[in-house]
């Protein structure tokens, strides 16, 4: 049988589960119903289903489970998420008084972030419990002369069992004597009499043995029985009598046990025995004043038994009877009122009655914040309160009371959202009782914006480098101003404000995105030409008014290698080869030419190194990688061909690096060829546009000095007298043949110089020489208009019969 009705338990069990499960998620609360008495480990629900959890932020989050006023009697599973039975549970330990639900409350408590969901657990009472008399074995004494009809009081059975499961009625042992009358009280429970049916005669039975057997409405029933033992007794004609119907009493609430709180003093005018007196509690004192009060049978003293408490009952009413021992006893009745004495054992309570949970940071002083009440269940002394604010902290706020248990809280200072946005009110009451008990309710106000805050900027000045060639539209930088007010007064747009340069509008070159402050450059920037922009962003918010705050922007445009080195000397039409003719007899170490090449860049991407990238012989030539001078590394010898070809590359520093190259012919003949004739074209010299006042005083003087030197040499060379002519013997005839091949190939001396201009305009190569007492220049190809930067590094070169050299480097600039 037992078998049958376990299957049909769990499924009760699952469906009952299932039922308060969805109840509770619909109240927000989750609720399930188990019956007590589950075995330890049993299963109970799967809360991390039920809570929609996962389960593996259980042990994460330090999942507990805190139960309220009651021993913990469940745990967690954080393995699978259930909830299991942790120790068995006796409904009747937790839920003292016989109601018809139990709960037990607890909380799921989470951590980061702290979450706490509600659980209510009913515990379905089950049939554990079988009826119990106060007394197993009831003894009275009925006199012979007492008539049928007679009711007599029995002690009631009790079941901890309720509902269904409690008391249900009564079963008297067959007798022809006695039987039972079963009424019902006004909270359900059953109290039974014993009825004299019939008339006694003591000399035929002067002893009754009764059985009264209880059962409860459980399935199956349960049972409990009690021993009625009747004595019949002579005829006792007096009966008790107390000094008055009524006592009054005083008894403080939580009094301890013990507490006597008075004694009765009934009076029997029989003697012997039917002058001793038993003293006890009829059916009409109830079972909770029995509970909390005990009656001694002998001495009819009354002592506090259980916990009193004035809140849940001002006063008791006792009817208590005293029994005389004749051997038919007769009874009196009285009746106690104990009245209870009030302690301060309440805290006083805080209620709000309206609340404004936002207000705006503007609002005036003296603005309602909210009105709340107080109250304290203790009466007397022990009921008066007072509020006050938590004074852990300043709070722009004070508390004025309206009247009688009511205060408005209101504002005293002006708010700031930005200092404090929200804040949590604390309103603490105390009652004046000994020792005082207080009581916590916390407002929580929120403080709403309004524009009373500018944008700000983090800094007040950025520089922004920007490499040149970029692409029109590129992204410069994103300039983010900070707001501390909300949604529309925090909402800003940027814009540039409007300023000129070289009648070009600031708008025409960069653009910003007045949602989020990215800045755009609008057109491709040139280092040659243009090096930094200086203007104003504005950021303006949205409120109303709104306000604004500017920052400066200096734009400095970086150089970009994107300028390939320009030869200019040797000097050649473009694609041509460069032809050099030099003796034979030239010896180790002359020079041949020399490649100078210029960089319209900057810095290293200006700095230009020579590299021969092709050679017929590598043996017979070297390459000077900074200053460009071609010299021979040897003589020639009769095994070398009468022409050799040269390619030379100028390479600048930049990354990538750009180059470009020439190609140089060099013949070979056995004496001096005459002077060529030098490509004479008059120097120009563009004129500088914005240069700096101290560059043009610098570079026309050395201009003067240079023309005076010049001047001074033509003077000195007219003085001399004609040479004759001298027949040069073979010895010396290669050194001449040497110097006046240099004299006529190329430019015999190279005016190295350094000029730099702040407007990227440099005129040009200068190539001195005395041939026919003027200055002329081989002509480079160069753009009309252009501009050039020359740096020169020093450098320290082999013997050479001509000139000391330094390697020169000449920028190109647009």
């Amino acid at each position: 049988m037992a078998r049958l009705i376990a299957p049909l338990r769990t499924r009760l069990v699952v469906a009952v589960f299932t039922f308060i499960a969805l109840w509770g998620y619909a109240l927000s609360i989750t609720r399930y119903s188990i019956p007590e008495e589950m075995e330890e480990g049993s299963f109970v629900a799967n809360l991390a289903t039920d809570l929609g959890l996962d389960v593996r932020s259980l042990e994460e989050r330090n999942a507990k489970l805190d139960v309220i006023n009651s021993k913990n009697y469940l745990d967690i599973n954080k393995d699978t998420g259930e909830l299991i039975i942790r120790e068995k549970i006796d409904r009747e330990s937790i839920c003292m008084t016989k109601t018809t639900s139990c709960f037990m409350k607890m909380d799921v408590i989470l951590s980061n972030p702290v979450r706490i969901f509600n659980i209510e657990l009913e515990i379905m009472d089950i049939n554990d419990n079988a009826p119990v008399f106060r007394r197993r074995t009831m003894h009275l004494d009925i006199s012979e002369a007492t008539p049928p009809g007679e009711r007599f009081s029995l002690t009631n059975a009790v079941d901890a069992d309720v509902g269904a499961n409690s008391i249900k009625t009564y079963y008297l042992s067959e007798s022809k004597y006695f039987n039972i009358d079963i009424q019902t009280g006004s909270d359900g429970s059953k109290y039974v009499d014993l009825v004299l049916s019939g008339n006694l005669d003591r000399e035929e039975h002067s002893l009754h043995n009764l059985i009264l057997t209880a059962v409860d409405g459980g399935v199956p029933p349960r049972s409990g029985t009690a021993s009625i033992i009747i004595n019949v007794l002579d005829i006792n004609d007096n009966a008790p009598l107390f000094s008055q119907p009524v006592f009054a009493v005083n008894v403080s609430e939580n009094a301890v046990a013990g507490t006597v709180v008075m004694t009765l003093n009934a009076t029997d005018l029989d003697e012997g025995t039917n002058a001793e007196l038993i003293y006890s509690y009829t059916l009409y004192t109830s079972e909770k004043t029995q509970e909390l009060f005990s009656l001694d049978p002998n001495s009819g003293e009354i002592k506090v038994k259980g916990v009193i408490d004035y809140e849940e009952s001002q006063s008791f009413e006792m009817h208590i009877q005293a029994q005389d021992r004749g051997a038919n006893p007769l009874s009196g009745h009285c009746k106690v009122m104990v009245f209870i004495t009030d302690m301060n054992d309440n805290y006083p309570e805080v209620t709000i009655k309206s609340v404004k949970r936002a207000l705006s940071e503007d609002v005036s002083v003296g603005t309602l914040i909210a009105v709340v009440s107080v109250s304290d269940r203790d009466s007397g002394v022990n009921g008066e309160v007072e509020l006050t604010l938590n004074q852990q902290e300043i709070l722009p706020f004070l508390l004025n009371k309206s009247s009688e248990g009511y205060f408005e809280l209101l504002v005293s200072k002006p708010l700031d959202r930005e200092i404090i946005s929200k804040y949590d009110i604390t309103l603490r009451v105390t009652d004046k009782g000994q020792p005082p008990l207080s009581e916590n309710e916390t407002i929580t106000l929120e403080i709403l914006d309004v524009n009373d805050n500018a944008p700000t900027f983090p800094q007040s000045f950025y520089t922004i480098h920007v490499v040149e060639n970029n692409p029109p539209g590129a992204l410069l930088t994103s300039l983010s101003a900070f707001d501390p007010d909300l949604s529309e007064n925090q909402y800003l747009v940027y814009f540039i404000m409007e300023k000129e340069i070289v009648n070009t509008s600031m708008s025409m070159l960069f653009s910003i995105n007045p949602e989020n402050g990215d800045l755009y450059a609008l057109k491709t920037f040139d280092y040659e030409r243009e090096r930094n922009f200086l203007f104003h962003i504005e950021a303006r918010d949205s409120g109303v008014p709104p306000l604004s705050s500017n920052v400066t922007v200096h734009i400095i445009i970086l150089d970009q290698n994107d300028n390939k080195p320009l030869i200019v000397s040797p000097w050649r039409a473009q694609g041509s080869v460069v032809e050099e003719v030099i003796p034979r007899s030239t010896d180790k170490g002359h020079l041949i030419a020399k490649v100078i090449a210029i960089d319209a860049d900057s810095e290293q991407n200006a700095r230009v190194t020579y590299q021969l990238l092709q050679v017929s012989d590598s043996t017979l030539f070297s390459l000077d990688q900074y200053n460009g001078e071609i010299r021979t590394t040897r003589m020639f010898s009769y095994r070398d061909p009468r022409q050799q070809r040269l390619v030379i590359v100028a390479k600048d520093n930049g990354e990538p690096a750009l180059s470009a190259t020439v190609t140089i012919k060099i013949s070979t003949v056995e004496h001096a060829m005459p002077f060529s004739e030098t490509t004479e074209l008059p120097l120009e010299y563009d004129v500088f546009t914005d240069l700096n006042l101290y560059l043009v005083i610098g570079l026309g003087a050395v201009s003067f000095l240079l023309l005076i030197t010049i001047l001074v040499i033509i003077v000195l060379k007219c003085q001399k007298p004609k040479p004759k002519a001298i027949k040069i013997p073979p010895a010396n005839r290669n050194s001449v043949i040497s110097r006046n091949s240099v004299i006529s190939q190329r430019s015999s001396t190279i005016a190295d110089s350094t000029l730099i201009s702040s407007d990227a305009y440099w005129y040009s190569l200068f190539l001195a020489e005395t041939r026919k007492g003027k200055v002329v220049v081989r002509q480079p190809i160069i753009p009309k208009g252009a501009g050039y930067f020359v740096s020169s590094i020093p450098r320290s070169i082999g013997p050479s019969e001509t000139t000391d050299s330094r390697a020169s480097t000449l920028e190109y600039s647009k």
